[in-house]
């Protein structure tokens, strides 16, 4: 049978997703199942492991069912996860130790808040490329130990596992406690702050600081190698890539080439610049990542700037405030009125990411008047992921040296015209979406048919990318300066809203 067909799965944290690609980089098949969100108390956001697991069972036999297919006819599988959420599961059993930790997850505040204090941000920005932040999982491993009696001590006899979900799923799909693979890949890795960016391995320091035994650490290797075959819901199909998601959709948009960027604009929005194998430190509020390996190949790197909420504030706007009913809604309500009315909003509901990382803004609506309307309201909301978008490309163009000439986006607010022109508009580049939406997937199932030799190199995936659309700045230069001003301001007022609590 010949293999006609690239498995990718999207575990992301709202849900996990099946699709089948063919050659030319096309949809064929998609499955997908939401997991539940858990929030046992305030900042704390959990996912129940063995869900996502039992879901992935369900979903990928439903996605060849619908492009009536056989196992054999898939050439390789490749995964995409959501990034830093943690899990800790019993080497024997493959029983989760409780919930995972969610990237959103703020427990470690206070632990972060200390980790800048001493040893200070350069202790391990030398080290990991990474300041302290809740959004990592090493202060969620020194957490789990402080609140966990005797939880070291089995991790350092071996007995109990680490990973990210690309880690827990790849250890199931390859048997679980009965040889199970546990392995992780470099983009997932460099979001631990246990990593050197310059070596790839675990760092020695980094392990001593957090207290981490490396006997419960999974095996670094390249995003696209043939790792092994499964054993679970694929028999025998090779196993063959993983990236952290955000990295999957910077290789889906077949952004290979140093200067080239892409945003994902989903319920936060993240974007990625290809800084190809030169690790540049940011000076700027940007993370520095890993962008993606090719086995036998030099690392690729990337500067990143998460912004943590842009389409979760349109459904702040629909389902807390009520004035939409549906999210599309929002671009309708906003063409209404020809501007926002003098109004801004900064949706800092827990900090501001990228390139502030303020965890004690809060968000904030300046500009109020008798003469503001829910139009405006909605505009506003629109404009928020304009102008957080603006700052981050600020902060790249001043980091690389290479001044943005287009930006490739994707997700789901790519659907929303009034803001993609606004895009362009403020960015003064050009905004260009593809034609396969699904990129973070895609990303997954190039990286994987390329380590399978589905493909044969990067330039027959750069044949595969055709724009669907594009929009090209049209915004007078002078406006948009003194909008982003006023931008600015309003962020300024967000700031320092969250005291410190007072000494008793």
């Amino acid at each position: 049978m010949v293999e006609r067909y690239v498995l990718s799965i999207d575990q992301g944290t709202t849900s996990t997703r099946c699709i089948l690609f063919d050659h030319r980089g096309r949809l064929a098949a998609v499955a997908q199942r939401e997991h539940q969100q858990h929030f046992p108390k305030p900042g704390w956001v959990e996912h129940d492991a063995l869900e996502i697991w039992r879901n992935l069972q369900r979903i990928v036999p439903q996605a060849l069912s619908e492009a009536g297919i056989t196992p054999d006819e898939v050439a390789a599988i490749g995964i995409a996860n959501q990034r830093e959420t943690a899990v800790l599961w019993d080497r024997a059993t493959g029983t989760p130790l409780g919930r995972a930790i969610v990237w959103q997850d703020t427990r470690t505040a206070p632990l972060v808040d200390e980790l800048l204090r001493d040893p200070g941000e350069e202790f391990f920005m030398q080290r990991c490329c990474l300041p302290p932040s809740t959004y990592f999982s090493a202060p969620r491993l020194r957490w789990l130990f402080e609140h966990s009696p005797g939880l070291r001590e089995r991790a350092a006899d071996g007995e109990v596992l680490f990973g990210t979900m690309e880690t827990w799923l790849l250890w199931n799909l390859t048997g679980g406690p009965d040889g199970g693979l546990h392995i992780t890949d470099v983009t997932n890795a460099s979001r631990t702050m246990l990593m050197s960016f310059r070596s790839l391995t675990w760092d020695d320091e980094l392990l001593d600081f957090f207290g981490v035994p490396r006997a419960m650490l999974p095996e670094i290797h390249a995003s696209a190698e043939v790792y092994g075959e499964a054993k679970a819901v694929l028999p025998g199909v090779r196993l063959a890539a993983a990236l952290g998601d955000q990295q999957a959709a910077l290789f889906g948009q077949t952004c290979f080439s140093p200067g080239e960027a892409k945003c994902t604009y989903g319920t936060g929005s993240f974007l990625l610049l290809n800084t190809g194998d030169r690790l540049v430190r940011s000076t700027h509020g940007l993370i520095t990542t890993i962008a993606y390996k090719i086995d036998g190949q030099p690392a690729v790197y990337a500067l990143e700037g998460p912004i943590a909420v842009t389409g979760s504030l349109v459904q702040w706007f629909r389902d807390r405030l009520g004035l939409i009913s549906s999210a599309p809604e929002i671009e309708t309500l906003a063409r209404t009125v020809e501007d926002n009315g003098g109004c801004y909003i900064v949706p800092a509901f827990s900090g501001l990411f990228a390139p502030h990382w303020r965890s004690d803004a809060r968000g904030v609506i300046v500009g109020l008047t008798s003469y503001i309307t829910k139009g405006h309201l909605a505009r506003a909301v629109l404009e928020a992921t304009g102008w957080q978008t603006r700052e981050v490309v600020d902060a790249m163009n001043a980091d690389s040296s290479i001044a943005l000439k287009e930006l490739k986006v994707d997700g789901g607010m790519t659907a929303d015209n009034l803001l993609m022109q606004f895009l362009a508009d403020v960015l003064d580049v050009p905004v260009v979406r593809p034609m396969v939406a699904e990129t973070v997937s895609l990303g997954a199932a190039y990286a994987a048919g390329l380590a399978a030799g589905y493909w044969p190199d990067l330039k027959v995936l750069r044949r595969n990318w055709h724009r669907a659309a594009q929009w090209l700045p049209a915004m007078d230069p002078a406006r948009r300066e003194t909008e982003y001003e006023d931008w600015q301001r309003a962020v300024e007022r967000s700031i320092g809203w969250i005291r410190p609590p007072r000494a008793s």
